[in-house]
């Protein structure tokens, strides 16, 4: 009896753990990513389990080397790590919600990895590691250095209408969300609205966005706009635009000068009217004059003669 109580607890507590302490541990890590030396870069890393909720102080998480477990790139105990990597990593997730992202700061030329995630179980008296231990040496991340500061998108490039809103987007992509490239404008009026987006674009990449809204005026145009963006580090990128406001037409000089014309033509058009009237020839016949060579009877002081 005893030992068939002894066997059916084993099975029991087989049954309880192996969720737990199987093989069905995953991790998801970013398989290759960018990063700008001298900046910052994240490595977004997620682990699963099966089985119950597993609390952030039962887990240990660790980064190492690849091929050699005891370098590690970050580990929670400083005296553990890379002195090469001392000071500049740490995990941006919690273990208990599957999150082992890493984030290393001060991005170096020899910090292309790989970096490999692992896993142990602690004791909850002593913190002290079990058995436990799950490393996904299958899935490792491998970091490209790039030297060069990110190119900055500008758009819609467009001319502009005086009084009426305009808008321009800047935007850049970056890998290092815990420390977003800031964008600045050369505007600096009062009245501009100014709208920052960060997003995720995929695989660890993602935006960063500062949209600029105002209303233009004549003056504006051909004035230049400069978007600087300032990374982790202290580089930065810019991008110049010159602005183009149309101009509204101005038909004085037509207007002003064809209604002084027309005006001019029928002031005179009106006074050759009146001297023609005033100087119209008169009929001979009609007034003291002869008509089929005959003599008039009237006498000349009793008709009147308008001639005169």
């Amino acid at each position: 009896m005893d030992h068939e109580r002894k066997l059916k607890i084993c099975l029991v507590l087989a049954v309880i753990c192996s969720p737990v302490l199987g093989a069905e541990w995953t991790a998801d890590v970013v398989k290759s990513i960018d990063a700008l030396v001298g900046s910052c870069v994240v490595l977004p890393c997620t682990v699963s389990h099966p089985g119950t909720y597993l609390s952030t102080s039962r887990l240990r998480g660790i980064w190492h080397r690849k091929d050699k477990w005891n370098e590690n790139f970050y580990h929670e105990d400083s005296t553990k790590i890379l002195d090469s990597f001392k000071g500049r990593t740490k995990l941006l997730g919690n273990l208990g919600q599957n999150n082992c992202t890493l984030e290393i700061v001060q991005v170096k030329d020899h910090d292309n990895g790989p970096f490999c995630f692992r896993v142990e179980l602690v004791r909850k008296d002593n913190n002290e590691p079990t058995k436990e231990k799950f490393s996904f040496v299958e899935k490792c991340a491998d970091i490209k250095m790039i030297h060069d500061v990110p190119k900055l998108k500008l758009g819609p490039i467009k001319t502009a209408n005086p009084g009426k809103p305009y808008t321009l987007t800047c935007s850049v992509h970056h890998t290092c969300p815990s420390h977003r490239p800031q964008i600045k404008w050369s505007r600096e009026n009062k009245d501009d609205e100014i709208t920052e987006v960060h997003k995720p674009i995929h695989s660890g990449i993602w935006e960063a966005e500062s949209i600029l809204s105002f209303v233009p005026e004549e003056k504006d145009d051909e004035s230049e706009l400069i978007c600087t963006a300032t990374f982790n580090g202290g580089m930065k990128s810019e991008e110049k635009f010159t602005l183009n406001v149309k101009r509204i037409e101005n038909y004085n000089h037509i207007i002003i000068p064809a209604v002084a014309v027309a005006a001019t033509a029928v002031i005179f058009g009106l006074f050759c009217v009146l001297m023609v009237k005033k100087y119209k020839p008169c009929d001979a016949n009609s007034y003291g004059g002869q008509k089929d060579n005959k003599p008039l009877f009237l006498s000349p002081k009793s008709q009147p003669n308008p001639c005169k």
